[in-house]
């Protein structure tokens, strides 16, 4: 969390580049847990700027990384870090991936509103996304078979959850793999035995209940304070420093009004992340 807090930092820095007239469309592409910040900055920064035209496409973080990498995309949406692989395969294009966090997030687990479960250990999890436990009778519910939805590979949500809660264990060969939070969400609403896990801005939807992990909620406040055991940034990427539209538009997400919207779809703003740091700075 400290070194996702130095980013948030150095991210504000990114205010500080020129303003640029605009011309052209502008594709996005990339990540589903980043696309509602995206959906509604977009809408609000169109209507102040009539003369640009921006697309959203989400498929993914890995398809972000590809499509800023092959050209395809100036701008790549991604709920990870760019690999090293993926880095070594944009600079041997010409291409020089720049990192700038929008916001925080934490993945959280769902389940259909009447499943009991409320709660459920790091441990559970893992063995429920890893095949070793299939009953729900065996985490406190009522007895009957789990159906695991997942995430699909080409996910910076699945990379995530496979590293901190599988411990990169292979994901249980009956799961459910789906390509987007949106699809996760529905699937799950629609199954009684089902449960999945999702970015905290889809954990509105009435047709599912999120369920605590080690006792504590996915929020805001537990992911600033640092309680909540599955929290993340959020990052756009483009190669080198924005320029032109991308650096527009990269500006206006992380300017103040930029950063309600982050607030208005359920993730953590990058100033609540630093006045939470500096707060607890001055604890000590």
């Amino acid at each position: 969390m400290k070194r996702l807090l130095s980013a948030a930092l150095a991210a504000l820095a990114v205010l500080g580049l020129a303003a640029v007239s605009f011309a052209g469309d502008l594709p996005v592409k990339g990540s589903t847990t980043v696309q509602p910040i995206m959906q509604k900055a977009v809408e609000a920064f169109m209507a102040k700027n009539k003369g640009v035209s921006i697309s959203i496409s989400a498929s993914g973080s890995g398809d972000g990384a590809k499509a800023l990498i092959d050209g395809s995309t100036p701008l790549a949406m991604m709920s990870r870090e760019m690999k090293e692989s993926e880095i070594k395969q944009a600079k041997d294009k010409g291409v020089n991936p720049k990192q700038i966090i929008i916001a925080y997030d934490c993945l959280t687990p769902i389940v259909h509103p009447s499943n009991p479960v409320k709660n459920l250990t790091m441990d559970q999890l893992k063995d429920i996304y890893t095949g070793k436990i299939t009953d729900w009778k065996d985490v406190g519910g009522a007895a009957g078979p789990i159906s695991v939805v997942s995430r699909d590979s080409s996910s910076g949500t699945f990379e995530y959850w496979n590293e901190h809660v599988l411990k990169k264990e292979r994901v249980y060969a009956r799961a459910q793999m789906q390509a987007s939070n949106g699809a996760v969400a529905q699937t799950v609403s629609k199954q009684k035995s089902a449960i999945g896990y999702v970015g905290l801005a889809y954990t509105q939807n009435k047709g599912l209940k999120a369920v605590t992990v080690e006792g504590v909620g996915g929020s805001v406040e537990n992911t600033l304070n640092g309680t909540y055991p599955i929290s993340r940034g959020l990052y756009l990427y483009s190669n080198g420093e924005p320029t032109g539209d991308v650096a527009k538009l990269v500006n206006y997400i992380l300017s103040d009004e930029g950063q309600k919207i982050v607030a208005s779809v359920d993730y953590v703003p990058l100033k609540a992340a630093k006045a939470a740091k500096a707060d607890k700075k001055a604890k000590k």
